[in-house]
């Protein structure tokens, strides 16, 4: 197995978008611009959602088309439906993403519609976004446990993620969406998972509320899993989720698989300086 990981960079998105004061554009710019510096692959800029959802990220278009774009680095956005996708491509961004749920109620309350619903909507985005060659990812929230339902059976998460790679994803990211996956839970998952869907197209995406984020990278590794979501300064959780604020910092991240003996090809130090400047945007 390949030794090196990739980090996939959701500060600006998912660090940002549950804050309540509003941060000025231009810091956002500037955050995506040293985070582009660093040796980053891939940063999830913002989402063509709704401002009456997500007002933080009113502002996306404006962000995509003033950042400085680094030619080494792919930037990414959440797209809820066939508006968000046409104004991710007027934008000119390289990937997309869907974003769905592995619990009902979830679902409901973050993307306001069923599981099923859910998927009534990503079929003409997805084919419409590969036709035009847009990568397409697919998150799945609340891969163990639910702010809402309690525990997730692993066999609920399989049957989204075999739909959305069926579709055409050419990944799916395993959120822990409110911090309560453990070793224990995840090894359960993976059992099922594994047995259908390769390791290399899975990303894990962990909160750390519950500071079981690097166990859960830990174990990842070793099951072959090879990308990871984080967020510089350990910035962010989701609006819809109780509990979820905390996701995984960056810097965390990378000296954690490194110290197991994997690269990541990201510069720690200009690292820290940009987490010391995401820090500095948000309220604590």
């Amino acid at each position: 197995m390949s030794k090196v990981v990739e980090i996939f960079e959701v500060g600006p998105r998912d660090g940002l978008q549950n804050e309540k004061t509003n941060i000025n554009t231009a810091d956002k710019i500037k955050l995506i611009d040293a985070l582009s510096e660093c040796g980053i692959k891939k940063i999830e800029v913002s989402s063509f959602v709704s401002s009456k959802w997500i007002p933080q990220l009113a502002d996306a278009k404006y962000v995509f088309e003033n950042i400085t774009r680094n030619s080494s680095v792919k930037y990414t956005a959440l797209t809820p439906n066939m508006k968000g996708l046409n104004a991710a491509k007027s934008a000119n961004v390289d990937e997309v993403a869907v974003f769905a749920a592995a619990s009902e109620t979830f679902s409901k309350k973050n993307i306001n519609c069923s599981i099923e619903e859910s998927f009534e909507r990503f079929y003409p985005l997805i084919f419409e976004a590969l036709r035009q060659n847009i990568p397409v990812r697919g998150y799945i929230s609340c891969i163990t446990d639910c702010p809402y339902e309690g525990k997730i059976e692993p066999s609920a998460v399989l049957k989204v993620a075999s739909k959305l790679l069926k579709l055409g994803c050419y990944q799916i990211s395993l959120g822990d969406t409110i911090g309560l996956s453990n070793p224990s839970s995840l090894g359960r998952l993976y059992d099922s998972l594994l047995s259908e869907v390769s390791p290399l197209g899975l990303a894990g995406h962990f909160h750390d509320t519950n500071g079981k984020a690097l166990e859960n990278i830990g174990l990842s590794l070793d099951k072959g899993l090879r990308t990871f979501d984080s967020s510089v300064g350990g910035l962010g959780g989701c609006p819809y989720a109780p509990g979820s604020k905390g996701n995984v910092a960056t810097e965390k991240v990378i000296g954690f698989v490194e110290s197991k003996g994997y690269q990541t090809e990201v510069s720690t130090d200009k690292l820290r300086e940009v987490s010391d400047f995401a820090k500095s945007l948000v309220s604590c």
